[in-house]
């Protein structure tokens, strides 16, 4: 065999090897992008180098990988469930607190799973290899809960803070814990867009409420419920019907100018 033909066969070996090494790298690369979603690019933004977030990331799904996850009981679903109804109503009285009580059940429901919760930080990076999609939420909730703690929240962010609470503990529970059409008998719920309903009634919310109607009131007049409201009925708070109960103003029709109107004899 010549040099240049032995040159040549070295140079394909090596063309072959490097193009099976970029196929590796590059499955390996969309496995991950696939499993962590967005949880991959904040990876990569927060170390700075894609080999470097690749790496954090095999890592989390080897610990991931140790833990010993279970699935919850219909029981335990629905006693959370049930909680889950408690927080909601409690929000209507005591919005701080009620963001309290669902950070609370959140992080007991993450520990029923099976994940460890002795580090905020590591909570994240234990929740990111199966529930990355909902992540996001429970990082804007825990966020608000921090600025709710210090007294810095305003109404409008603890509800916001509640919806967030609501997308992460469905994901962890395996369904919606207020079903949107009123059922019990719900689909696993995984998606974070099908969970961004308004989960906290609209007088809660109002300057104004008539908390026994159910709707805000505005100059001493009653306003019609909203959709909003309806919204909350389905997901398993009570609100008041729709229609206007205000009676019309009655109409007064006025003669022909050619006829004589007799006498209303009515009293």
């Amino acid at each position: 065999m010549s040099p240049t033909v032995t040159i040549i066969l070295v140079i394909v070996a090596l063309v072959i090897i490097a193009a099976i090494a970029f196929g590796v790298r590059t499955g390996r690369r969309k496995r991950l992008q696939s499993t962590f979603g967005p949880e991959y690019d904040r990876a990569v933004a927060d170390t700075g180098s894609r080999t470097e977030a690749e790496r954090e990331l095999r890592e989390r799904e080897r610990r991931h990988a140790d833990l010993e996850l279970k699935p919850l009981s219909d029981e335990s679903q629905a006693k959370y469930a049930a909680d889950w109804e408690e927080v909601q109503i409690q929000f209507v009285d005591n919005p701080a607190d009620a963001v309290g009580t669902a950070d609370d059940l959140v992080t007991r429901l993450i520990t029923e799973r099976g994940y460890p919760t002795r580090d905020y930080s590591d909570r994240l990076a234990d929740l990111s290899v199966e529930h990355a999609s909902t992540l996001q939420h429970y990082r804007d909730a825990h966020a608000i809960s921090e600025r709710s703690r210090a007294g810095s929240a305003s109404t409008e962010d603890l509800r916001q803070a509640l919806v967030h609470y609501r997308a992460l503990f469905a994901d962890l529970l395996g369904t919606d814990p207020v079903p949107s059409n009123g059922s019990a008998d719900v689909p696993t719920a995984h998606s974070a867009e099908s969970l961004i309903a308004d989960p906290v009634p609209e007088h809660a919310r109002s300057t104004n409420s008539d908390p026994a109607h159910g709707a805000g009131t505005a100059d001493g007049e009653p306003v019609a419920a909203t959709t909003t409201e309806a919204a909350d009925t389905a997901g398993g708070l009570s609100a008041p019907s729709t229609s206007d109960t205000r009676s019309a103003a009655p109409t007064t029709r006025k003669p022909a100018d050619d006829t004589t109107t007799a006498p209303d004899t009515r009293r």
